[in-house]
């Protein structure tokens, strides 16, 4: 089978904002691009999202995802299922819709032609040490999300065999071979996904615990770099989510645009939103070359 070629396919995950997400989808041209729009979305908002889209844009079937669902989980899964069926490319990225390219198309495929095979996603195996008492209670009882609050059955349950218990981030590009192997895993232990149903949060564990477990993908931890491709705006203080972007963050943003030399450079960022971040996604239009600089609200031509 020849190998694929350096390029990129999109799983973005949106469910409000259909200005910053078709934004974003513009800003992605040409890669091709899996869009899923939350069940829950209104239909006029959905519409905004999805009326007219480009054919690289492949819409996927709506779930009712929301903080802390598993359904997010599931989402992002149909995405690398529907990528790989759809596409020769070598990496698959996951994004929501408040995030935002930091590159142009070739840059992005000039890391990925340097990194064949790679992916690019920080690992944290129990005990991590952002999440209260390392983490350990995310799986061993079982959960629910109900209207931003978390529900707990305390009755320990029994871990899964043959897992590393590890946290990563929700977004993250992967290479096409750990995408599959994913897929794989999860089609041959429906009680990873049985157990992952009530994990807390399963869309910052799943994939990255069944990459960085041995007994499921062997070689992993040789086939992956342990940096970020996303700039995030924390900035120390103790929060549940990413800080929204807006042009205060200017100087913070292009002081981190490239990494080290020694390490590939940003690609992308977040959190964005129209109302709080349209000047200074104009800012990274006009220094990267992305959109032909339209300014917010103006429409392709």
């Amino acid at each position: 089978m020849p190998t694929p070629t350096a390029e990129l396919a999109c799983v973005v995950l949106a469910h409000e904002d259909p200005t910053q997400v078709r934004r974003l989808l513009e800003a992605l041209d040409p890669f091709p691009v899996f869009l899923h729009c939350d069940v829950r979305t209104p239909d006029a908002a959905h519409d905004a999202m999805t009326d007219g889209l480009p054919p690289r844009v492949h819409l996927l079937d709506r779930r009712r995802t929301g903080w802390a669902r598993w359904e997010n989980a599931a989402a992002e899964l149909a995405g690398y299922r529907a990528a790989l069926a759809g596409t020769d490319a070598s990496h698959i990225a996951v994004l929501t819709g408040s995030d935002y390219p930091l590159a142009t198309a070739d840059e992005v495929r000039a890391v990925l032609w340097r990194h064949p095979g790679r992916s690019f996603l920080v690992t944290h195996p129990l005990p991590h040490p952002d999440w209260r008492g390392g983490g350990w209670s995310r799986f061993r009882y079982r959960h629910w999300a109900w209207r931003k609050h978390m529900l707990r059955l305390p009755v320990p349950r029994r871990l899964p065999r043959g897992v590393v218990l590890t946290g990563g981030s929700q977004v993250k590009l992967i290479s096409r071979e750990h995408a599959q192997a994913v897929v794989d895993v999860v089609d041959a232990r429906p009680d990873l996904v049985r157990f992952w149903r009530r994990v807390w949060i399963a869309d910052e564990s799943l994939v990255a615990s069944i990459l960085n477990s041995p007994a499921l993908v062997p070689g992993f931890a040789d086939e992956h770099l342990e940096h970020p491709l996303w700039y995030i705006g924390w900035d120390g203080t103790r929060m549940k989510s990413p800080p929204w972007l807006g042009t205060p963050d200017a100087g913070r943003l292009l002081e981190h645009w490239t990494g080290p030399d020694d390490q590939p450079p940003y690609l992308f960022a977040r959190k964005f939103s129209t109302s709080r971040s349209a000047d200074l996604l104009d800012l990274v239009d006009a220094a990267v070359g992305l959109r032909a600089h339209r300014p917010a609200g103006a429409t392709a031509p």
